[in-house]
């Protein structure tokens, strides 16, 4: 019975979108004005469809689409190493916590927004001072489940392979991170999202090319469907990400499978 229903899963998926598509272009035809949406104000989905065909046409979407890849994955790796590298010290170490730990707390509360004119400040580059706002958006969710996972670690684990002869380092590479990985994949996974968020925040005020400067650019020439687009992108690229990652952590946990209930 469970095997049966699974290629009716996608299905289900693309209808349901297919359906919330539907639904919004008859709000926006019929000019639906509700007490907390005006859907007479919103661009259709045809008039987003025909902006997208225009958009994939211009000679400027690979500017724009390059650009804001290469952001997004390059402060994300570097978010990544900097991100369980300090995370497995902290959980590892309450002296190393003790030490890092506040400072990361009292930094992880700021909005990507606020830190942009330091960036600025800070880099003698633009480029560089977007890269950094994705940097800073990733690291603090990949620190934090990367601890989470080591704290949840069963100590006897640890504790039976010190029994049975391994090395600190052994201990670490064997029993600690394999055990902590399923919190690090979801780390790296809200680390995309946080990515790509924090792009489109510098991209919106300091960038000249790619998806978050298309967008707002698109808002000031009074471009609303083109807005979307840029919105649709962001959201593709963004799911594309993430599946990228959790497809990632699969391949490095064959062992692993969450439970779900079935339905």
């Amino acid at each position: 019975m469970i095997a049966a229903t699974k290629p009716v899963r996608p299905i289900v998926r693309v209808g349901s979108v297919l359906v919330a598509i539907l639904l919004w272009q008859l709000a926006s035809m019929n000019r639906v004005d509700t007490w907390l949406i005006n859907f007479g104000n919103l661009p259709a989905p045809t008039d987003v469809a025909r902006a997208a065909a225009s958009f994939l046409q211009s000679p400027k979407v690979v500017h724009h689409v390059r650009n804001s890849i290469f952001r997004v994955f390059t402060g994300f790796g570097v978010a990544t190493v900097v991100g369980i590298t300090l995370g497995v010290a902290i959980g590892r170490s309450k002296r190393i916590e003790d030490v890092i730990l506040p400072s990361i707390e009292t930094l992880r509360p700021i909005p990507a927004v606020a830190w942009i004119p330091l960036a600025i400040l800070m880099f003698p580059t633009t480029e560089g001072s977007i890269l950094f706002i994705t940097f800073i958006g990733a690291l603090f969710p990949i620190v934090l489940n990367t601890i989470h996972g080591i704290e949840a670690l069963d100590s006897r684990l640890i504790l039976a392979s010190r029994s049975l002869g391994a090395r600190r380092w052994s201990v670490l590479r064997e029993v600690v991170l394999p055990g902590a990985l399923p919190s690090i994949v979801t780390g790296l996974r809200l680390g995309m999202g946080a990515a790509w968020l924090c792009l489109v925040t510098a991209e919106m005020i300091a960038g000249q090319y790619g998806i978050g400067y298309y967008t707002w650019e698109s808002y000031n020439l009074q471009r609303y469907p083109d807005i979307v687009v840029g919105m649709v992108f962001i959201g593709v690229f963004g799911m594309l990400s993430s599946a990228l990652i959790n497809r990632l952590g699969q391949w490095l946990m064959p062992w692993y499978r969450p439970a779900k209930a079935e339905t």
